[in-house]
């Protein structure tokens, strides 16, 4: 009866291509060092591991960097209306949103998708509609004793419901259309008419 026997080279035995030294067959050595197999499936294993590093890093970036906040309404200097940056810190004033100049550490005040289409692109906040439909000032232009509609309904009218006149303003009937009930303390006795019946140069003190 005829026996096959490995093939000997000298006095160490060879075994077929597709037999490992652990006797299994068709099984590569992990690290393809083995007879018979080779570094593509090493390759891809390191791959593998490498897009699942950079997936995880992605994932643990975005999980750490500061969410947007939801809410954007805030209080910014003198109390004026603001807008909430995404460091949920800087309050920019109204009217500083969408002037071309970022004041947001990323920018988020002038973004495309919030200035697209002023004023229908800006939060209802940040927006104060005067008495003719077709304009609109930014909220923190409401009583700030500024003609900023035109018509003095950001000063006079039913919708802005302002406070009388603060301390740094005279209350009077203004002749300068850039005024409405009121006219700022520092032009008092400068000896130009501001008030009807000259109440800034008579009665009035800076």
């Amino acid at each position: 009866m005829n026996q096959t026997h490995p093939q000997r080279n000298g006095d160490v035995a060879t075994l077929g291509p597709t037999e490992s030294f652990s006797g299994e067959r068709g099984r590569c050595h992990p690290c393809g060092t083995r007879a018979g197999c080779t570094r593509r499936h090493f390759c891809i294993s390191v791959l593998v591991l490498l897009v699942l590093a950079a997936a995880v890093a992605v994932v643990v970036a975005l999980a750490l960097r500061p969410r947007a906040p939801a809410n954007r309404f805030c209080r910014a200097p003198n109390n004026q209306t603001g807008f909430l940056c995404d460091d949920r810190v800087t309050c920019v004033p109204a009217s500083w949103v969408c002037d071309r100049v970022s004041d947001c550490r990323d920018g988020e005040d002038e973004q495309e998708q919030l200035c697209g289409d002023l004023p229908h692109s800006l939060p209802g906040f940040l927006v104060f509609h005067c008495s003719n439909p077709k304009s609109w000032v930014y909220a923190d232009q409401r009583c700030n004793g500024m003609n900023d509609c035109g018509d003095c309904s950001d000063e006079l009218g039913s919708l802005a419901a302002c406070p009388p006149c603060g301390w740094q303003w005279w209350s009077c009937s203004p002749v300068h259309y850039e005024f409405c009930s009121c006219v700022p303390r520092r032009l008092c006795r400068d000896g130009v008419q501001h008030c009807l019946g000259w109440s800034d140069e008579f009665l009035c003190t800076p």
